[in-house]
């Protein structure tokens, strides 16, 4: 009987340039950190800035996150014309997609969960919770990519997440905005920077 396995030496290249192709893909994905990064930046720092100051922008402050909705869709529609033009996909990409979608999901529950248990007047106690989230995903996909800024974005979002326990007030927005450019805005430069370096050598 044949033998169709791989050898050992094979198999592991195999792997290897699995692996570097779904870094080379994920690597123009540098746009939807960046992305996610401003929106939330933005959010975070205008619903702090209406609390602080007072000011009537909007009926209320919170509204502004309804912004991410928006771009949530925009990102299901930039995701699918690329995936078109993509010929094929790596199993390290499905993992990654599959991390950020658990994210995504867990998240939503958090909200829900704290928001309900200690009502809107404590919208701050859900805060800690999803910084700490924010950091599974942009952790485990630096670990996927081999990529340490986004390893280093993770752990900056879980010692926030700390620190966030005793600044529960509208401080929080702070932290949650310096969380989101140490995980996924400066990363997100980053990756673009060697995205373009590895088009220009190929």
């Amino acid at each position: 009987m044949q033998n169709d396995s791989l050898p050992p030496l094979q198999s592991l290249q195999l792997i290897e340039s699995m692996i570097n192709k779904a870094k080379n893909n994920f690597a123009d994905n540098g746009f939807l950190y960046l992305l996610w990064g401003y929106t939330i930046c933005f959010c975070a720092l205008f619903h702090y800035a209406c609390i602080q100051w007072q000011l009537h922008i909007v009926p209320h402050p919170e509204m502004i996150w309804l912004v991410t909705w928006l771009v949530g869709i925009f990102q299901v529609i930039y995701l699918r014309k690329k995936e078109k033009k993509q010929t094929a996909k790596t199993y390290t990409e499905d993992i990654i997609s599959y991390v950020w979608i658990t994210f995504a999901v867990c998240a939503a529950l958090a909200t829900f969960i704290v928001l309900n248990v200690f009502k809107l007047s404590n919208w701050v106690f859900m805060y800690p919770i999803i910084l700490m989230l924010y950091g599974i995903p942009t952790f485990l996909s630096g670990v996927v990519m081999q990529f340490t800024p986004l390893k280093i974005g993770g752990i900056i979002c879980w010692i926030l997440a700390a620190v966030c326990t005793f600044t529960l007030n509208i401080n929080a927005l702070l932290l949650l905005a310096l969380a989101v450019i140490a995980a996924w805005i400066v990363p997100g430069y980053l990756l673009q920077k060697k995205y373009k370096k590895q088009i220009a050598t190929t």
